[in-house]
């Protein structure tokens, strides 16, 4: 495990594996962290399944409890935060184009990514992807103020539960629908191919994924559902070999 650092931007990563760069995004909501990619909150040892074929690279969200990577709370522009710290740190490690999967908070985070650095990333998939409940609209600005909110302020003087509450704001209640980061105008023009594996918890819905999918015009999906019975996990890593191998450039 590793840091690097970019002004006040502190942020703690991990390698394994070799091969064309596959960036990791953890779940956990902001307090997405590195061994959330492995059982029991993800649902198969992400690094694990692919490390023989990728050099695989996850990171510390900046700010999450429970993670070591810190940094400014950018109350005007949460989302793009942290889409500067994935960028920074593939520019870090010298990575130009690279595939990306994510999970959870990794849905609208991949959405950024693709509006924000089109042309670097050869393909993506969203698994288990968060997204807005026109029936439940404050949901992750409830469950934030609850769970990440007081812990972050208890172990950062630094920053106040005003702060916080107008990040929070900001990230999830100035857009509140789709997917928060991108329009679904952006998503029907984005020519990146997409493979989605839909959920239907609360903060992933089922609804909200299968639109992206049937939008986007490069996009795949998964069977449904794919977690369980828990036999079905196998089947559902090997359509995602399968999808990053089909998009893996060719010189990679």
């Amino acid at each position: 495990m590793s840091f690097y650092e970019k002004g006040p931007v502190r942020i703690h990563f991990q390698e394994e594996g070799s091969g064309f760069p596959l960036l990791m995004i953890a779940g956990g909501g902001l307090n997405s962290v590195i061994p959330n990619l492995s059982a029991p909150y993800c649902p198969f040892e992400a690094m694990d399944e692919f490390k023989s074929e990728y050099r695989c690279i996850g990171a510390d969200l900046r700010n999450a409890n429970g993670g070591q990577s810190t940094g400014p709370l950018e109350i005007e522009r949460p989302w793009d935060s942290h889409t500067d710290d994935h960028l920074a740190l593939m520019d870090h490690l010298r990575v130009g184009k690279f595939m990306v999967l994510g999970f959870c908070i990794g849905g609208p985070m991949i959405w950024n990514l693709l509006k924000r650095a089109p042309d670097r990333i050869a393909a993506a998939v969203l698994a288990q992807p968060s997204g807005s409940r026109p029936e439940m609209r404050d949901l992750f600005y409830n469950n934030n103020m609850k769970g990440w909110a007081p812990e972050l302020v208890k172990r950062r003087p630094d920053i106040t539960m005003e702060q916080a509450e107008k990040f929070l704001t900001r990230m999830y209640r100035s857009n509140p629908d789709f997917v928060f980061t991108v329009t679904r105008d952006f998503v029907r023009n984005c020519r990146t191919p997409v493979l989605i594996l839909p959920d239907d918890v609360p903060s992933h819905p089922y609804a909200v994924a299968m639109e992206a999918a049937m939008l986007a015009p490069n996009a795949e999906v998964s069977m449904f559902p794919w977690k369980e019975p828990r036999e079905r996990i196998p089947l559902a890593v090997r359509q995602i070999r399968s999808f990053l191998r089909a998009h893996r450039p060719a010189a990679a």
